[in-house]
């Protein structure tokens, strides 16, 4: 001990050795990060693994031990990562042809096979980007522009998406969502060309739905009619005589309803066949 003193170059060279293997030895692992220990570029464990719905602090996040200069850990991101894919252009099937910006989100639950098949996280964006575009174009190719603004463009992003997890499943990823961020048409004469086709079919759907409502309100007001007419007559062969006085106190009530100036003037003789329901006949 005395030597060590009296040499204090010594004792900072084994004190940088004790850090160097208490460090190469203990490993902190965090909660949101999962590790594959590799020895000699086999690995050999898995440390923290993903599981859905783990309750967090009961993971197996904390300090691990590790033989010292040997075991190399790769840390994998547990948490749900992003690939950005680079606007593209599409031809829909009404020959538009759309600048699309896309992204989908995704996490690795299969650390081991993702090591394996890409080593890393970068790689594994990398390989989806293009397969998101192939996805992205192959769908949208077979539906119209209009598509994409009516409810059909939840079931265009769940068939990319299940594209996409069949690729991503190779490099133990999981896809959580798709998105297309912007589906925008060129500006100038295509945009303008697509905005009077679109004005025109719903100019021409709206035409449609107006005939069929005028089709519908002559069948219901014929058949108010007949009801109608079918009830009077009923009416009339129960009881000629209520029949007659109600049809006269309806003529009296649109004969003898004011006009615009609140008065109604009428010029009649006493024995008008008219007025017989007032003389008590």
């Amino acid at each position: 001990m005395q030597n060590l003193v009296r040499h204090p170059v010594a004792l900072a060279l084994l004190a940088i050795a004790a850090l160097l293997l208490i460090g190469s030895t203990i490993a902190i692992v965090p909660e949101t990060k999962q590790g594959v220990i590799v020895r000699f570029g086999d690995p050999k464990k898995i440390i923290n693994r993903y599981r859905p719905n783990e309750d967090f602090g009961k993971t197996g996040a904390g300090i691990i031990l590790r033989w010292p200069f040997i075991d190399q850990v790769v840390w994998i991101d547990k948490r749900v990562l992003s690939v950005e894919m680079e606007r593209q252009q599409v031809l829909s099937t009404d020959q538009l042809r759309l600048q699309v910006d896309a992204f989908a989100r995704y996490r690795i639950v299969d650390p081991l096979r993702m090591y394996i098949a890409a080593g890393s996280e970068d790689r594994v964006s990398d390989a989806l980007r293009p397969i998101l575009g192939s996805a992205l174009r192959n769908e949208l190719g077979k539906r119209p522009f209009a598509a994409l603004l009516s409810p059909e463009r939840g079931q265009v992003m769940d068939n990319i998406e299940a594209g996409l997890n069949r690729v991503a499943r190779q490099y133990g990823a999981q896809i959580v969502d798709v998105r297309i961020k912007r589906a925008d048409l060129p500006d100038g004469a295509p945009l303008e060309s697509a905005f009077t086709r679109m004005r025109t079919a719903r100019e021409q759907e709206a035409l449609t739905i107006r005939a069929q409502g005028a089709k519908q309100a002559q069948i219901i007001r014929a058949e108010a009619d007949a009801n109608a007419a079918r009830i009077y007559s009923e009416s009339f062969g129960k009881d000629a005589q209520f029949y007659d006085f109600y049809r006269a106190m309806q003529a009296y009530r649109y004969t003898f309803a004011p006009d615009r100036q609140g008065s109604t003037t009428m010029v009649l003789s006493r024995d008008n066949d008219f007025l017989k329901q007032f003389q008590g006949h």
